[in-house]
């Protein structure tokens, strides 16, 4: 079914077509292209991290980021419950494993419970940012000091976020809240994790490219015209931001008296509006004939069947996974669809 108001749409009305058509011109359409660089430094410069590494996508950039780390087989990284697979999936392709921690009530790792987890394997913290919302990193980092463990930020949904650990790894797929199409970057104080980043990135090659590689590694690159689509977006963020903010605010004042709605805790940034519904299933068939798109909360990752733990049930992320959803939220969001969003919610619940 097509819909009128989907769950999201990128915002395209920069630099972007200028960028993009200035790499075909030159030529420099590779990921050996001068518009990576240019990204790679513009993204850290906002974010006040002195290095980027531009990748194929956020599982890539995380991937990236605990290789560098020097994570591997026998070793633990402390993982949330409630996230994106790719959070789980990227530490299980290092060879390591995954374990997990509930979330607390904003949906964020409970970091309360992070120390009953830690094993003398355990070799690596991965607190993840959820719907733009932001962990407590305090708290995280001072774990990640008294038991010398390495954090890796999942701030996939979390763009205008400071970041605070070792490694911050953001994706730039067509639904955050800047994009390239695909693609990840991750962001780094330290050089030497810099160099390795990019050196895991591009096939490890050696100085001498004589096609003999020392590691395992990956063809993780960012092309020229993603990247040129990124730095417009770059250039563009804070305007994103602040457009966001204005619909969450709407959203808030809306919604904030409709009865059998919950509304969740005030985000950071605004990736997605998440709310919890008691009638969820009916609602989301009610809007969706409606032409209004919604999307479910993530599940836990003891449900995967990758994963699989028989005790799920009973964790907090199971309780927001049965009842949660996001709605529309893009940049261009206009006020007239937002205000019929809102609407049709309040329809649906009889709420005047």
């Amino acid at each position: 079914m097509p819909f009128t108001i989907p769950v999201s749409r990128p915002s395209l009305d920069g630099r972007e077509l200028e960028y993009v058509t200035d790499t075909i011109g030159d030529g420099w359409i590779s990921s050996q292209g001068p518009y990576v660089q240019r990204f790679e430094q513009a993204f850290a410069d906002y974010n006040g991290s002195a290095h980027g590494v531009a990748c194929s996508s956020g599982t890539a950039a995380l991937t990236l980021a605990l290789r560098a780390l020097g994570v591997g087989p026998g070793d633990e990284v402390i993982v949330p419950e409630f996230t994106m697979i790719a959070s789980a999936w990227a530490v299980t392709y290092t060879g390591a494993t995954p374990v997990f921690v509930d979330c607390a009530d904003d949906l964020n790792i409970d970091v309360t419970r992070i120390e009953e987890k830690i094993t003398p394997r355990t070799k690596a913290v991965m607190p993840v940012h959820i719907y733009g919302r932001r962990c407590g990193m305090r708290a995280v980092m001072d774990i990640a000091h008294q038991y010398n463990l390495r954090v890796v930020e999942d701030s996939a949904e979390a763009h205008g976020i400071r970041p605070t650990g070792d490694i911050a790894c953001f994706s730039l797929f067509a639904n955050k809240i800047i994009t390239a199409g695909e693609g990840g970057i991750c962001l780094t104080d330290d050089p030497r994790l810099a160099g390795q980043l990019a050196h895991l990135r591009a096939m490890a090659f050696t100085t001498d490219h004589s096609f003999l590689h020392k590691k395992l590694a990956y063809n993780f690159r960012m092309t020229a015209m993603q990247a040129a689509v990124a730095l417009a977006q770059t250039e563009r963020l804070d305007g994103i931001l602040a457009a966001r903010r204005e619909i969450e605010r709407r959203y808030d004042q809306g919604l904030k008296d409709v009865p059998g709605i919950t509304l969740m805790p005030p985000r950071d940034v605004l990736w997605m509006y998440d709310l919890r519904a008691e009638r969820r299933t009916a609602l989301r068939e009610f809007l969706a004939a409606e032409g209004i798109e919604t999307r479910l909360f993530f599940q836990p990752m003891s449900r995967q069947p990758g994963y699989l733990d028989p005790a799920w049930p009973g964790l907090n992320a199971a309780r927001f996974a049965a009842d949660g959803l996001y709605l529309p939220t893009y940049t261009d969001l206009t006020v007239a669809d937002q205000d019929r969003v809102i609407d049709r919610v309040r329809a649906f619940h009889g709420a005047s």
